[in-house]
């Protein structure tokens, strides 16, 4: 391989002094293999063992020993609440699509057909844009994608 490249992902906690920043998306932090380019315009190829579901905070460990630090995109999303908000978590969870859990809201992709049925359980719906940093699976890990994209559930 010519050029840095990452192979190690360092979790959050675990290293400082990154030189630079790698924004990236929800679906754009599930990766095993992808030309990625920092904030500065750097780019270096991600050449992980295994397919990883990467968090913002996390930094790629470059092969010169270099660190980017992984952050988390603004996205567009539907900031969802209710006066019963663990019945709208439910139904959300029902349908394998990823949340984002906070006391008194939660925070999911913007998808028109999930946001319809939401409204019709009675949810308030606002559209903003914010990173998203949805739950782990039932083990902490793992990614689930909605019935409705066509996607399969994804297991580590």
């Amino acid at each position: 391989m010519s050029g840095p490249f990452a192979e190690r992902v360092r979790e959050a906690g675990d290293w400082s002094d990154a030189v630079d920043r790698c924004v990236l998306t929800y679906d754009e932090r599930f990766l095993r293999r992808k030309r990625l380019t920092c904030v500065s315009g750097f780019a270096f190829l991600c050449d992980l063992e295994k397919t990883t579901s990467l968090q913002a905070g996390e930094a790629f460990e470059l092969s010169d020993g270099r660190l980017i630090e992984i952050e988390a995109a603004d996205e567009p999303l539907y900031s969802v609440s209710g006066p019963n908000l663990a019945r709208l978590a439910w139904h959300i969870g029902n349908r394998h699509t990823p949340c984002q859990v906070h006391s008194d809201h939660l925070l999911i992709q913007r998808d028109p057909v999930i946001g319809h049925m939401l409204e019709h359980l009675g949810a308030t719906l606002s559209e903003i844009d914010a990173p998203f940093t949805p739950e782990g699976g039932a083990y902490g890990h793992g990614r689930t994608h909605a019935h409705e994209h066509g996607a399969t559930a994804h297991a580590h």
